[in-house]
């Protein structure tokens, strides 16, 4: 069991807790993910990750309510337990794999938008603790839904912008990298999570601008270890599986109208049995043992 030693509404429908799991925090990089589950008929949550305190032996997440699933993690309060927290899973961001040295060289802007900003956080924080100083756009419908926003003001060069114009920059996320691109700002790297439809107009602008793009994938998740096929999307013309390829792709490389419209199918029984038939072979796979 896996007690939660923290709850705090960040936003009406988005909740954040620590859970004491000591293993997991030892191991755990920015840029992967967990898989919880309440109880024996509860069912299998993918989250990345927010924060992790390997002395503390705690690890973070954040979750929206949009289910039934959700709305019963929801419902538990500090001191109760998840009967499952598995991980950590997915590749870490390949920021992990640079030297301190090699990270100061680069000029990054991470965007953040829904609770895909925690993830981001992650990744801020790790690359603050190693000395980086990075820019970050923090992108909301309206005020009232920005989450973490001191604590991302803690671990980068934090830009907020909202979509009616209720505070900060007044527009969504694109709106504010040009407009820091217009002011003389230049990255090597956008690294971008959260909703798809985001990512999706980021990438189509970072490649106008000529900047390297990263995003993460974790929306389509459901399984989270290649066997349920739900995160099947195509980088670069192949066939990759979120879970246990990423869940940070190459953004341009990502055929975005694809995996939204398979999200969309994926969704129903009767689409589920369509791309079964469709995809064949590749439809399940991404775990290597699931035939």
């Amino acid at each position: 069991m896996f007690k939660i030693l923290k709850k705090e509404y960040l936003a009406p429908t988005i909740c954040l807790m620590d859970i004491e799991a000591p293993r997991i925090a030892r191991h755990a990089l920015p840029g992967q993910f967990v898989i919880v589950r309440v109880d024996e008929g509860g069912e299998r949550i993918p989250l990345t990750i927010c924060d992790y305190d390997a002395e503390k032996g705690t690890v973070q997440i954040v979750f929206q309510v949009v289910g039934g699933e959700t709305f019963r993690m929801q419902k538990l309060e500090e001191g109760d337990s998840f009967l499952d927290f598995v991980g950590p899973l997915g590749v870490p961001s390949d920021l992990t794999e640079l030297t301190p040295e090699e990270l100061r060289e680069k000029k990054i802007c991470f965007i953040a938008g829904g609770v895909g900003t925690a993830p981001v956080y992650c990744q801020l924080k790790w690359l603050k603790k190693n000395g980086v100083d990075v820019d970050c756009i923090l992108g909301a419908r309206t005020k009232d839904i920005i989450v973490l926003e001191d604590a991302m003001r803690e671990v980068s060069n934090l830009y907020v912008c909202t979509d009616d114009g209720s505070y900060g920059i007044h527009g969504n996320v694109c709106v504010a990298l040009q407009q820091l691109w217009d002011e003389g700002k230049r990255y090597d790297r956008v690294i971008a999570i959260g909703p798809m439809i985001m990512m999706k107009f980021v990438c189509a602008l970072t490649k106008e601008l000529g900047v390297e793009t990263i995003v993460s994938m974790n929306p389509i998740m459901v399984d989270g270890t290649g066997m349920c096929g739900a995160c099947r999307l195509v980088v670069d013309g192949k066939v990759k599986f979120a879970c246990v390829d990423g869940p940070e792709f190459d953004g341009h490389k990502v055929d975005f109208d694809q995996a939204m419209k398979r999200m969309k199918q994926y969704a129903t029984e009767e689409g589920r049995l369509y791309l079964a038939a469709k995809e064949g072979d590749t439809h399940h796979g991404g775990c290597g043992s699931c035939g």
